[in-house]
């Protein structure tokens, strides 16, 4: 079926208006809290140097490759699961609440997250082309085009893509919601545990979601609000 330019024409217009706000946004220093905990990571996940020191590039400062394990916790199926379990309870709260009330707006910013997370990272990983630890010892292969989409991690950053809102909505006022950083950091550790991701894919796609989050926490009007009919963001349960 034919694609009409028109149409084809006005998401392209929305996407890059968006992206280009989101970088201006993001230039100007305002995710600064997820940029330290990233990095603190980062420092976290280094090995010794002894175990980089035959490697030839900078990545082999974080990336080295663990034990393959998909058992228990571990299991694809299990993490997905929690992640897309939560995915549809945070659309039916969407749905429920409506954007009228704090936790409804927040819940359509969280769907704004995922989607401009998830989408960013399968973008980055067609370009970069990087070979996965599964297939490879050496971190240091980008560009090897062909199906090898390792960096960043896509289900990493949808993660941190999906719990972000909430933490900058309500951590300043509950720090319990910090704990809500328990799933990214699971979802991550799963992926290098099951070979599909290198350290820095993982801390990278953190970093997108958590870039992605903030940034649709910043706006007034999330984005699926705007460009979805009306009645599907006033909220069922005003309509009772």
């Amino acid at each position: 079926m034919a694609r009409d330019p028109v149409v084809s024409r006005g998401v392209v217009q929305i996407l890059s208006r968006e992206v280009g706000a989101f970088m201006l946004r993001v230039l100007s220093g305002g995710s600064m809290r997820w940029l330290r905990l990233v990095l603190a990571v980062a420092l976290a996940a280094l090995p010794p140097l002894s175990a980089v020191a035959s490697n030839s590039c900078i990545w082999s400062l974080i990336d080295h490759k663990w034990t393959k394990d998909t058992s228990g916790i571990w299991n694809p199926s299990i993490y997905r699961g929690v992640v897309h379990g939560l995915t549809v309870a945070q659309i039916g709260a969407a749905l429920w609440e409506g954007v009228g009330s704090r936790l409804g707006r927040t819940a359509w910013q969280g769907i704004d997250s995922q989607v401009f997370a998830v989408g960013s990272s399968e973008v980055m990983k067609r370009v970069l082309t990087r070979v996965r630890p599964s297939e490879t010892d050496d971190p240091c292969l980008f560009f090897a085009h062909d199906s090898n989409h390792s960096f960043p991690s896509g289900e990493a950053a949808g993660a941190a893509a999906l719990v972000a809102p909430y933490i900058f909505e309500y951590g300043s006022e509950h720090p319990g919601a910090y704990g809500l950083l328990a799933l990214p950091i699971y979802v991550g550790l799963a992926r290098i545990k099951n070979q599909e991701h290198w350290q820095s894919d993982v801390l990278a796609g953190w970093a997108l979601g958590g870039a992605w989050g903030w940034y649709a926490h910043q706006r007034e009007t999330p984005l699926f609000v705007q460009i979805l009919p009306r009645g599907l963001s006033v909220g069922i349960k005003t309509r009772f």
